[in-house]
């Protein structure tokens, strides 16, 4: 491993250094050669030392090494091109599983409600077997509801999946996808921008949706309420001009309230894969 690569592991692991803060010290000093040198900016500078030398970073990297953890940053060549152009990409992605699943052809990320209801559930059912023949793979965030019902049924059709999620694998959120999650981990992929040790935070996981359209070709939106976290998603989409697939519903339901309006966004109404195929590999 680099020494660069190195210590952008080790500055993510300071928990009171954002974005912005590691990517204002590449800036000054782009081989991050000198981290224990003042620095410019007053409020790292003062704690900077302190944080990095309780980072115990090559007991870390063994460990990592051990649990079969990779971890890919942002100047290694199997770092996604495809998330490379999203806003405040991940320095350093840690992943468990099938690393290659970050480079498909054809990435389709799902997400919808946690209260997902029958019809979601049979969206699902109905438009992935098509997809997953014509090489989709499955891009979500291991959520209950759409999102994991996603992920077992991409599996179950003989697809690939991967999970995007909060915080670290040692801490694996909901606790009723631990199953899913480990089964993920062996044949499929989960990926993080969070080492393994971080515990989930609220606010980590509107985060993680960057993630999950910026890894994506497109992002189908099956079931939201407005303002949803999946409402954020394919905000985020739309943002760096991805494609959005929306699913139709009641409009006497809440449930798809978010759905039908990204459809008056401009987001595609969805009746058939078809639908998605043409707009992604045609």
């Amino acid at each position: 491993m680099d020494e660069l690569k190195k210590r952008l592991i080790q500055l993510v692991h300071c928990k009171r250094l954002g974005w912005k803060a590691i990517y204002s010290l590449l800036k000054a000093n782009p081989s991050l050669r000198d981290l224990y040198s003042p620095l410019n900016d007053e409020i790292v500078q003062s704690n900077l030392p302190s944080m990095l030398n309780a980072i115990p970073i090559d007991d870390l990297l063994e460990d990592y090494f051990t649990s079969k953890v990779k971890m890919i940053s942002i100047f290694d060549e199997g770092y996604p091109p495809l998330l490379k152009t999203i806003y405040q990409p991940p320095w350093i992605l840690f992943v468990k599983g099938d690393s290659n699943l970050l480079n498909s052809s054809f990435s389709l990320a799902v997400v919808g409600s946690r209260e997902a209801t029958p019809y979601g559930r049979n969206v699902i059912e109905y438009l992935f077997p098509e997809l997953i023949h014509r090489g989709a793979m499955i891009i979500s965030g291991l959520a209950r509801g759409i999102d994991a019902h996603a992920h077992e049924i991409a599996m179950k059709n003989g697809g690939k999946t991967l999970a995007v999620i909060a915080g670290g694998f040692n801490h694996i959120y909901p606790r009723e996808n631990c199953s899913l999650a480990h089964r993920m981990m062996r044949d499929q992929a989960i990926i993080s921008e969070y080492p393994p040790i971080f515990r989930p935070e609220k606010w980590q996981f509107p985060l993680r949706n960057r993630i999950i359209s910026g890894l994506a070709k497109g992002t189908l939106v099956i079931e939201a309420k407005k303002r949803s976290g999946s409402f954020i998603t394919a905000d985020y989409a739309l943002n760096e001009g991805r494609e959005v697939f929306a699913i139709p519903g009641s409009i006497l339901s809440p449930s798809y309230c978010g759905t039908n309006e990204l459809i008056q966004l401009g987001a595609k109404l969805v009746k058939e894969p078809k639908d998605i195929i043409e707009e992604i590999l045609i």
